[in-house]
């Protein structure tokens, strides 16, 4: 990309998720989908500061656009971690301010700093004072007993002042105490009306939601409310609902300034673009079952799937290209050949504070 050109972020994303949006899995998903916006997991600001910053930062350049998500409590650190981090081309770096796990809570970081906008807001100071790059921040509408709309308003209107790009709204609060990160991700009620209200009340703000979207449809149907959405476990889950996503975002207006198209216009096409994949990584000394294991529900819903998700699962080789090659003559020739999902039509011009009906969670 042209240094010179001011990028344009699409307005469609794949959440960060740990243990889930490694490196490995974002090679996977742009074999499906060119523009849709990827993340990385959470880094720690302190693992950027003292760690092995290559093993931690280094990518690909075709999962570009792609953003860096970090997490922190440490004002200073947060600076020096951004600063760490520019020499890597990352299109964006985001504040997790939405991770409700004991681990994460235990130093300070995630859904917890909910409780402290005014810190928030320095952090993001910090941030950016150390890079030019949109500095965003990821959260939830509330934390425990701060629940209410009023509260969700009080955390942006501090944390704006500090002049974040964009807030990703996950349209469920955090209970930091009684719930695991998975019971935290389906228990707490969604509340979408909550987010359409922030863009309403805060028009100027770039606002994203994020809280169990599974599909192209559902996406469409948000961005009639909000600027961008973003979607987490369907990505992972059933990876080929983004086969469309290209489309989808050229129909209407909105796939950003990336200029990258995939080019798997079927399932078999990524299972080849894969072997090739491992056979470098395999190489280079990582097992293939660090890889494949993102690939499982590459064919969720379809003759075969079980098979295909049996023989990637269990104990499996350091080279598992073989078992790749081995799919592609075993599974139904109608599955491998499926084409691209069709996007959902452009019924009418998409605006941010139109108003219709608001999709169930």
């Amino acid at each position: 990309m042209n240094p010179d050109i001011t990028f344009i972020r699409p307005a469609l994303s794949v959440a960060p998720m740990m243990d889930c949006s490694d490196r490995h899995y974002r090679y996977f998903i742009r074999g499906i989908t060119g523009c849709t916006y990827l993340y990385t997991e959470m880094v720690s600001t302190a693992a950027i500061v003292h760690g092995d910053r290559r093993w931690l930062l280094d990518f690909d350049r075709c999962e570009a656009p792609l953003a860096l998500q970090i997490g922190g409590s440490d004002i200073d650190e947060a600076g020096e971690a951004v600063a760490a981090a520019e020499p890597w081309p990352y299109d964006e770096i985001n504040l997790n301010v939405g991770c409700p796990s004991d681990r994460v809570q235990e130093r300070g970081l995630g859904a917890c700093l909910m409780l402290r906008p005014e810190h928030v807001a320095r952090m993001v100071e910090a941030m950016r004072a150390n890079t030019a790059k949109p500095v965003t921040v990821k959260h939830r509408i509330g934390v425990d007993e701060l629940d209410r709309y009023e509260d969700l308003v009080r955390f942006v209107s501090v944390v704006r002042e500090a002049g974040p790009a964009r807030f990703t709204v996950h349209a469920r609060i955090a209970w930091l105490e009684g719930l695991s990160p998975k019971e935290n991700r389906n228990i707490p009620p969604l509340r979408y009306g909550d987010v359409y209200r922030l863009k309403r009340d805060f028009p100027e703000l770039d606002i994203e939601i994020n809280g169990h979207i599974t599909s192209l449809a559902d996406a469409d149907e948000h961005l009639r409310r909000v600027n961008a959405v973003m979607i987490g476990r369907a990505a992972y889950d059933t990876p080929w609902i983004f086969s469309a996503a290209d489309q989808f975002l050229d129909d209407r207006g909105i796939a950003g300034s990336c200029g990258a198209r995939a080019m798997c216009n079927c399932r078999a096409v990524v299972i080849e673009r894969m072997i090739s994949y491992l056979q470098r990584w395999y190489r280079a000394g990582t097992p293939g079952r660090k890889i494949v294991r993102h690939m499982l529900g590459l064919f969720a819903g379809l003759p075969g799937a079980r098979h295909w998700r049996r023989s990637l699962s269990g104990r499996l080789p350091d080279d598992c290209a073989p078992i790749l090659r081995r799919m592609l003559e075993e599974l139904p020739y109608e599955s491998l050949t499926e084409p691209a999902d069709d996007p959902p039509p452009v019924e009418a011009p998409k605006r941010a504070d139109e108003a219709t009906p608001a999709p169930q969670g």
